[in-house]
């Protein structure tokens, strides 16, 4: 086995656009949604990656019909874009790690996805199987890579940061081959900084090459409006004692005329875009320059961390657009990026201004959160037993309640004022 060069930090896009609300979790009919609309959308303001799973629902379905378009055809070529999916998950409680179903997941992929290849394919929540069942189906995936290349880069996704690096170093110590991906949801948050703080020593020493934060939110626990609950009620994994904290932070944000979300989006992409660097990536930043293909050079060259960002409406977007754009305006570098996009230094100048003020109010939500900042929850919950044998045909069964949730941005409203 050889791994794929080049190293996926040298082409993965820091800003990667989740699906995970492509299902009835968050939404009652996911066939209703703007799928292609959003996907279109996000393509025309530069967002050159987009993560699924088969496990979301019909979302693999909806973003292959989306790119299998002529404004897709027309516009950007396969190669400008990434395609990350999943393996081994089927739905709450059955899991199938196995060689045989990993080959028949990938090639149903390709064909949902309407591809020929997959750039990225996680091992999705490996913290639901054994340590051996991830190394099985991570050296069947890598013998997919090297006999057809329909795969050009293989991770693990999961909650548990401990459990994360477990894997990654088993993988590592087992095949002499470290994981290029390893992506965390929930665990760099305003509430939990975990996977800055305990796994990032780890993954890196475990040589992993890019690690994306998903679910900046924490599955909705950051939302004014507490938990998401959808069709499926409530999922959420959160304590009751958790919840109250969350709220009372919310409350203890309002007072100062903001909003607790606001605050947290902010936080979670523009630390981990500093933090998160030295396992980030030097891909298109889709800073604002409109049809350019862009490099991570305009930035000073250095690696940005990688974030997962899922929404379900154009105008939700439009917005996490925005609040991405306005973070790259305060880098280092960003002046000329704020002037070659059109934004111009205006927008440098709210932004830096913005950035010191999120440092503030993060710090007082932290402080108001006390005891439960690091809190994990369970995961697998108590008493999980996987119900698949390898013997049965799995159902296609809707995304129950973990991993990796997407992030909400109905209440955002962020723009460019100082009257947010």
């Amino acid at each position: 086995m050889s791994p794929t060069t080049p190293s996926l930090s040298t082409l993965l896009p820091p800003l990667i656009c989740g699906t995970a609300t492509f299902n009835d979790q968050y939404n009652p009919d996911p066939y209703k949604l703007p799928t292609t609309e959003i996907v279109h959308r996000a393509l025309s303001l530069g967002v050159r990656a987009f993560d699924t799973s088969p496990y979301y629902g019909p979302a693999e379905l909806l973003l292959g019909n989306a790119l299998d378009t002529n404004f897709v055809r027309e516009k950007v070529a396969r190669r400008d874009y990434f395609l990350l999916t999943k393996v081994g998950r089927i739905s709450g409680s059955e899991f199938d790690y196995s060689a045989s179903w990993v080959r028949k997941s990938v090639s149903r992929s390709l064909e949902r996805l309407r591809t020929d290849y997959l750039d990225v394919v996680y091992c999705h929540d490996v913290e639901f199987v054994s340590h051996e069942e991830v190394l099985t189906a991570v050296v069947e995936l890598r013998k997919i890579r090297d006999e057809s290349s329909s795969v050009k880069y293989v991770g693990i996704s999961g909650y548990p940061v401990t459990t994360l690096c477990e894997v990654a170093e088993m993988i590592l110590e087992k095949t002499g081959e470290p994981l290029d991906i390893v992506m965390s949801y929930a665990n760099f948050t305003l509430q939990n900084t975990t996977l800055s703080s305990l796994a990032l020593p780890r993954l890196k020493k475990a040589g992993v090459d890019v690690v994306p934060n998903a679910s900046v939110l924490g599955m909705g626990l950051l939302r004014h409006a507490g938990v998401p609950q959808g069709a499926q009620g409530d999922w959420h994994p959160s304590p009751n004692e958790l919840r109250s904290t969350a709220k009372a932070a919310s409350d203890w944000c309002a007072a100062r005329n903001d909003k607790i979300e606001k605050v947290a989006i902010r936080f979670a992409i523009e630390t981990w875009m500093r933090e998160g660097a030295v396992v980030g990536s030097k891909g298109d930043p889709a800073s604002g320059i409109p049809w350019k293909r862009e490099t991570i050079e305009k930035f000073g060259g250095t690696k940005l961390g990688v974030s997962v960002i899922g929404v379900s409406k154009v105008e939700e977007l439009d917005e996490t657009m925005r609040v991405w754009r306005s973070i790259l305006d305060g880098l280092e570098n960003g002046e000329e990026i704020a002037l070659e996009s059109n934004r111009g230094m205006g927008e440098r100048l709210w932004s830096l201004k913005r950035q010191e003020e999120v440092r503030k109010l993060a710090r007082g939500i932290r402080k108001v959160m006390g005891p439960w900042i690091d809190y994990t929850w369970q995961s697998p919950p108590p008493g999980f037993v996987n119900k698949r044998s390898a013997l049965e045909e799995p159902k296609q069964l809707p995304t129950p309640a973990a991993s990796p949730s997407p992030v909400p941005f109905t209440s955002l409203g962020e723009a460019s004022s100082d009257t947010e």
